[in-house]
């Protein structure tokens, strides 16, 4: 009895040390990297954070500020990040040299941050003719004003442009050195408020050219799709919050690019928050006007023509609608 005792006994023990070795053993999910930068519908990913959504969905995040945006679609085309904010004009690039990564989640559009401001004297595009404009060149800015004079009958050929980092394009502005300027907020409202100038055009005007996005690599949307895709359950509370409690998001996203609430609350209302539904449709095949599929040529064509990419990609291989959709049917 004893020794049948002792027998079971070392075999529970056993059994038992097996156990807590295979849990020693086995890794525990990892973490999804991010990269985040600033930009309203990207920090807002920091209100996820503070509010507990990732975790309310299972979601092991780490988010990854990069003071420079550019190092961070560097850092997701090297493998250093699992996933990136970037916009859909910096993914076609990567997707030119057949970088695996794809667009996964639309979370915003600029809806009037960025602007084509001028002077009192220019009241129409036909004014604008022979006058000079600064803006920071193969930016967003070039790709607004570019859409903007196509819009409306001109070229680059009936302007003068003066290429200068924003901040110093709103200055050279100001200062009365330029006639206008293309620039993005807040200097765009710094600008109204002098009273020295009023929007022409702004990305209000052109919709769905200015996508703001995140994008995973294909190894990750592999082996962290539920992490990927309880990060996107999570954006469905975060963007509702940012809504119906703008203050006290704002009193998060400021933090953390260190200004003031009251500064930064002039972020919001040019900046469209896409809900789940909102992405089924910018996700979708180019039938949708306003989808990912739809721009691209447009946002392509413009890159391609100022050299930025040798060739224009295959569009629909850089976009993943999967999560969004699985998310939303979870949610």
């Amino acid at each position: 009895m004893t020794s049948t005792f002792s027998h079971c006994l070392s075999r529970l023990i056993a059994l038992v040390l097996a156990a807590a070795f295979f849990c020693l053993s086995k890794p525990a999910a990892a973490e999804v990297k991010v990269g985040v930068s600033d930009w309203p519908g990207w920090v807002a990913w920091y209100v996820a954070e503070h509010n507990g959504y990732f975790k309310k969905y299972g979601a092991k995040v780490k988010l990854i500020w990069f003071a420079n945006y550019t190092d961070s679609i560097s850092a997701l085309s090297a493998g250093q990040l699992d996933a990136n904010c970037q916009t859909w004009s910096d993914t076609m690039a990567p997707l030119s040299k057949n970088v695996p990564v794809k667009a996964i989640l639309v979370n915003d559009n600029s809806d009037g941050n960025d602007a084509l401001m001028v002077n009192p004297a220019i009241k129409s595009f036909a004014d604008l003719k022979g006058k000079t404009i600064a803006l920071e060149q193969y930016s967003i800015s070039h790709f607004v004003l570019a859409t903007a004079l196509s819009k409306n009958g001109l070229s680059f050929n009936d302007t003068k442009t003066v290429n200068l980092s924003a901040g110093d394009a709103a200055a050279a502005f100001l200062s009365g050195r330029v006639d206008a300027t293309v620039v993005w907020n807040p200097w765009v409202n710094n600008i109204q408020a002098s009273g020295k100038g009023t929007a022409l055009f702004t990305s209000k005007d052109m919709p769905g050219l200015i996508p703001d996005l995140l994008v995973a690599r294909v190894k990750a949307i592999e082996t962290h799709r539920a992490e990927l895709v309880g990060m996107i359950k999570a954006w469905q509370d975060t963007q509702r919050f940012i809504r119906e409690q703008p203050d006290q998001a704002v009193s998060v996203m400021a933090k953390v690019v260190g200004m003031k609430p009251d500064a930064y609350k002039v972020f919001l209302p040019g900046t469209r928050f896409f809900t789940l539904e909102d992405n089924l449709k910018a996700l979708e095949p180019a039938s949708e006007p306003a989808s990912l599929a739809a721009v691209g040529p447009t946002i392509a064509a413009f890159l391609k023509d100022n050299r930025l990419i040798e060739n224009v990609p295959d569009l629909a291989v850089g976009v993943d609608a999967s999560l969004v959709a699985e998310a939303l049917a979870a949610h």
